[in-house]
């Protein structure tokens, strides 16, 4: 992958604030062709069943299946312009990513409308999910889906509001030690799935030393930084890094895998991934 896992979710993280600075320029009518530029929006898209209107994707979509199938133009950081022109588009969609508004500005000087809502919480998932069948005119779907959403996340939360607070880490990236950290969409999960994030200062992806997080020493260690989609008893990259062996996670055979992206993306498939940090947290169920 051309950006790593912090800067991916970094992205989603940061373009709400741009996207709140200004305006965005609605649709003139029904919108029929949609160039997304990140997973999320991609996701939100198919789960509204406007998927045949998705025209292009970003490199980073891989949600569902089909949407490989539809051209590339670029990623967060690297949208390519005219390879988003050439699709035709009436609709783009996405975060802003370290490209700042000015991909939004140039498309909208082209007359294409763009939405790129804030989406760096659970609570602004059903809002993205509302304010997109409003462009799509699937209004009644997209509630539908939100409210299922809310349902599913409070089913989970509510399941492990009684119990201990599970002391935990998340690690995007092992070099350098990239972990989840306060304000953050992954720290939010950690806390409705019943668990304590050890990181408590240095921003929502700090960059920290091992030191640190072994003064820490999380109960469970949750392992975010490999590659998704293979069997959860896939041995954690983590085990064999110098130095984590002093953590008592890793002692105790507490290092567990996230399994789905779900869990890192603020779009439709959020109550699949808190079930997948819950699991992680509290082992199978």
């Amino acid at each position: 992958m051309s950006l790593s896992r912090r800067q991916l979710l970094a992205c989603v993280a940061a373009f709400g604030s741009a996207a709140c600075s200004r305006a965005e320029r609605s649709a003139p009518g029904p919108v029929t062709r949609v160039v997304s530029l990140s997973p999320n929006t991609t996701e939100a898209v198919f789960a509204l069943g406007a998927g045949e209107r998705l025209v292009g994707r970003s490199r980073h979509c891989d949600y569902p299946r089909e949407a490989a199938a539809r051209p590339v133009v670029g990623g967060f950081a690297d949208p390519n312009l005219e390879a988003v022109l050439a699709l035709a588009p009436d609709l783009v969609v996405g975060a802003r990513g370290p490209a700042g508004p000015d991909v939004a500005r140039a498309l909208e000087a082209q007359g294409i409308a763009t939405y790129v809502p804030v989406v760096d919480s659970v609570a602004d998932i059903g809002a993205l999910l509302v304010g997109l069948g409003e462009r799509l005119g699937r209004v009644a779907a997209a509630q539908a889906l939100a409210d299922g959403i809310r349902s599913d996340l409070e089913a989970v939360r509510a399941a492990h509001a009684a119990g201990p607070r599970v002391r935990a880490a998340m690690v995007f990236e092992a070099s350098p030690l990239v972990v989840a950290g306060p304000g953050g969409f992954p720290d939010e999960l950690l806390g409705l799935a019943g668990g304590a994030n050890v990181i408590r200062a240095g921003g929502a992806y700090p960059q920290i030393e091992l030191e640190r997080l072994v003064a820490l020493d999380p109960e469970v260690l949750i392992d975010a930084s490999a590659e998704l989609d293979v069997p959860p008893t896939t041995p954690s990259a983590l085990l064999g890094l110098p130095g984590f062996a002093g953590l008592a996670a890793v002692r105790g055979g507490r290092v567990r895998r996230l399994t789905t992206a779900a869990a890192v993306r603020p779009g439709p498939r959020i109550a699949l991934g808190l079930r997948d940090v819950a699991r992680a947290l509290h082992g199978p169920a």
